[in-house]
């Protein structure tokens, strides 16, 4: 398990090439007119993750399987999408079941590159994005009420509960607000996630500038983290990611990366803003068969942690047998971090820590 992430953007702003570059691939076709991505395009990648290379290296792992984050590339959308201009809101589907939503700016001046509008400008096309997904999830809803409000002329009790949610979150979109602002019970938050509603889902905005504005941004830049404050922005260049796809070592893209004064790929830097947004976190099973990477919510007790490897490990949970990555580092792997102490086992209740390496003891 990672986690899933749709690209939106309008068209010509660098999505697909930065999918393209993101994912190492060429699916996404890259083309200077709009709506030359006519499907939406999957790419999953491993999540780089440096200290479950060193885990797999001290523990002589024959496999290292890192978690997956998948990317969801869809059609420029324009203005009048969700009322079916330009290739209409049908990708708009697409990304109503990733977890996040990457928002791609363009920040950048080009004139042999088209922009949709006539005109570079971020203020404008964040605003025509947003609205147009707010639209679609307004349309959604009204499409779902009078289903509904038959269910519950005939007593349904599940549907009235529904239909509540519904209502408050249309409320709001009117309003011109994002779901995400919706404030529900703890009690109804899941009907809020089964609606798959667009502007329910945390947005990261990632500002595509030219290459010599990569380490510092640029005018755009600045107004768009004016514009969007609260959320995270990422800049990066499309274009250097791209070059950086096409090298072959860690080694070598990291002297890329420094010879440019940056510290962290664009995909890092993804990924650490999604890790953050959503509130997840990564433990480590570790052992001579293979090393690997789990995604879970900040906050899963380790019994529900279990659960995510196999349905028997939370059903005959006894302990999980845990060690802090950095521990089991320092002391050189397992035996010597038992020895010096580091090893505790933990119960159902605990909370997994980013970062634990655990071995969980059950019995069915």
């Amino acid at each position: 398990m990672g986690f899933k992430c749709g690209i939106v953007g309008l068209p010509n702003v660098g999505k697909s090439t930065l999918f393209n570059a993101l994912t190492s691939t060429v699916m996404a076709e890259s083309a200077n007119y709009p709506f030359c991505t006519i499907e939406p395009n999957v790419g999953k990648i491993a999540v780089p993750d440096e200290r479950l290379c060193e885990l797999a290296k001290i523990a002589e792992s024959k496999s290292i399987i890192p978690t997956q984050l998948e990317f969801v590339d869809i059609a420029g959308i324009v203005k009048g999408a969700s009322s079916g201009e330009g290739l209409g809101n049908k990708f708009l589907a697409n990304i109503r079941e990733t977890d996040a939503i990457l928002h791609v700016v363009r920040c950048f001046d080009n004139d042999d590159i088209a922009h949709v509008s006539g005109a570079v400008n971020p203020m404008s096309d964040i605003e025509t994005i947003e609205t147009e997904l707010l639209l679609a999830d307004l349309e959604s809803i009204e499409n779902r009420i009078p289903s509904l409000e038959k269910k519950v002329k005939v007593g349904d009790k599940q549907s009235k509960e529904i239909l509540e949610v519904l209502f408050d979150v249309y409320e709001i979109l009117k309003c011109g607000v994002p779901a995400i602002k919706v404030k529900v019970g703890e009690d109804k938050r899941h009907i809020l996630r089964q609606l798959q509603l667009i502007t329910t889902k945390p947005m990261l905005y990632v500002c595509n500038v030219p290459e010599h504005d990569v380490v510092l941004g640029n005018d755009y830049t600045k107004k768009v983290a004016e514009r969007v404050s609260g959320s995270p922005v990422v800049v990066i260049s499309a274009a250097i990611e791209a070059e950086i796809s096409l090298l072959n070592s860690e080694a070598e893209k990291l002297e890329f990366l420094n010879d440019l004064g940056l510290s962290l790929s664009g995909l890092k830097q993804v990924v650490k803003h999604g890790y953050d947004i959503l509130e997840l976190i990564t433990y480590f099973t570790i052992g001579p068969k293979e090393a690997r990477a789990w995604t879970i919510p900040k906050g899963m007790k380790a019994v529900e942690a279990a659960g995510v490897i196999h349905t028997d490990f939370t059903r005959g949970f006894i302990c999980a047998e845990t060690i802090s990555w950095k521990d089991y580092i320092d002391c050189d792997g397992e035996q010597k971090a038992k020895q010096a102490g580091k090893l505790r086992l933990e119960g159902k209740d605990y909370i997994v820590q980013d970062g634990d390496v655990m071995h969980f003891r059950f019995n069915v």
